[in-house]
């Protein structure tokens, strides 16, 4: 959402919370101008905020007046503080380790389900590299992998191999 709102050029708008004055007498064109800027600003920010949650969370936060209010809110709610997100991350770890592949699924379908679980846990913020996914996969793939695998160790240095090297190779 940060990033979407970055992208727009309305972060600012949500970071710094501006106040927007009634407009004085006798102001030039070009004063004019940047009041209505800033002031639409605002609300497409708002609304950005309301457009990227659902209707249940929608209802939630549509009386609050400012966008910034708006991300307090959601960060508040939905960020959780330090304790909860290691929480979140233990949990995501050891569903990972759980991990392995059923011999009814693809290369692809397994290593995009270990990348959904390694992209949670460093959305919460822990540093999870690329070759804990590979290792995993060289690891819990079933025997019919086994040739491949053998492959690999005889041509690559494994512990320097990446993640898209593996894939390419299995799925091969």
């Amino acid at each position: 959402m940060e990033t979407y709102l970055e992208t727009l050029d309305f972060w600012k708008v949500v970071e710094e919370d501006y106040e927007i004055f009634p407009l004085s007498n006798n102001l030039t064109m070009t004063q004019i101008k940047n009041h209505k800027k800033k002031k639409i600003r605002k609300v497409k920010a708002k609304s950005c905020l309301f457009a990227g949650v659902s209707t249940t969370i929608f209802t939630k936060i549509m009386t609050l007046k400012s966008a910034k209010s708006i991300w307090d809110y959601l960060k508040a709610e939905y960020d959780g503080n330090e304790r909860i997100r290691s929480i979140h991350v233990l949990n995501l770890m050891r569903e990972f380790e759980r991990q392995k592949m059923k011999d009814s699924e693809t290369i692809k379908e397994y290593s995009n389900k270990l990348l959904s679980i390694a992209n949670k846990i460093r959305l919460l913020g822990k540093d999870f590299t690329d070759s804990k996914i590979a290792e995993k996969i060289l690891v819990t793939v079933p025997e019919r992998y086994e040739a491949s695998i053998a492959s690999l160790e005889n041509t690559k240095d494994l512990s320097k191999i990446t993640l898209a090297e593996v894939l390419h190779a299995l799925q091969a």
